[in-house]
């Protein structure tokens, strides 16, 4: 179910899919938004409540003046206290999302129980890799007509289509996430985060996609090691772990929480 939270003058809004299980945070990844966490929310059954945020600028949630990693940490801790869930909570991330979970975990320890980074890495990647974005800087938020916009995504539409959201007054159709948004949060990303990495103490897995050209394997194995506690699972996939293998990383979550 779909719910809604003020904080300062903008809404945030989650979906929580419910069940008898105990809370589980998911913040999802960049050009997404909470509803693509219904498949591993559904292989969790009935152990896990997984409550996913659609991050700022992205989903149904409203535009900020700014897109720091502290920002986005600062809303998902506001959504955690507002649910007041009666301790600390495991929390999820994806890629945007696992950087994000990494800096929730290093400055709200009262908030965390544990820490799932999902192909999130602790350096840049390549410019390479950062280079698939550069079609963002030509793509618009909105358009007058869905078929416009569909267009402009070209090869993403098939994605993102179904996501898309009528403006107000029939003014035409928004993406699910603002690219300005996703451009200004890379630019922030700009070299180091093995302090924010290291500085949680919680339990914590790394599902690493094996042909990421996000995260390398010799980054990921460095992760693990320097990270106490930290264990690894690694899929046969490219960066789109969720995507690309649901049920595997479901499987690895699963029995992860469970060692808990």
């Amino acid at each position: 179910m779909r719910h809604e939270l003020k904080i300062d003058d903008r809404t945030l809004s989650y979906v929580d899919f419910g069940g008898p299980g105990r809370p589980l945070l998911a913040l999802h990844g960049g050009l997404s938004e909470a509803a693509h966490f219904t498949a591993l929310a559904a292989d969790l059954g009935d152990q896990w409540r997984v409550i996913a945020p659609d991050q700022r600028g992205h989903g149904d949630s409203d535009l900020a003046s700014e897109y720091s990693r502290a920002g986005y940490a600062a809303d998902a801790a506001a959504l955690l206290e507002h649910l007041a869930p009666g301790g600390p909570v495991p929390v999820l991330g994806f890629s945007l999302g696992g950087v994000n979970a990494y800096h929730l975990a290093a400055a709200r320890p009262d908030l965390i129980a544990a820490l799932i980074n999902v192909d999130a890495p602790v350096e840049s990647p390549r410019q390479d890799a950062l280079s698939f974005w550069d079609f963002l800087h030509e793509l618009p938020y909105a358009a007058p007509t869905r078929e416009e916009l569909l267009a402009a995504l070209g090869p993403l539409a098939e994605g993102t289509g179904p996501f898309l959201r009528p403006l107000a007054d029939d003014a035409g159709w928004r993406l699910p996430f603002d690219p300005a948004a996703t451009l200004a949060t890379l630019a922030g990303d700009d070299g180091s985060r093995w302090d924010v990495w290291l500085a949680s103490t919680c339990p914590a897995l790394l599902v690493h996609g094996l042909r990421s050209d996000v995260l390398s394997r010799e980054l990921a194995d460095a992760m693990v090691a320097r990270r106490p506690g930290t264990s690894y699972a690694g899929l046969d996939t490219e960066h789109f772990v969720p995507f690309q293998d649901p049920k595997g990383l479901a499987e690895a979550v699963r029995g992860f929480l469970a060692g808990l």
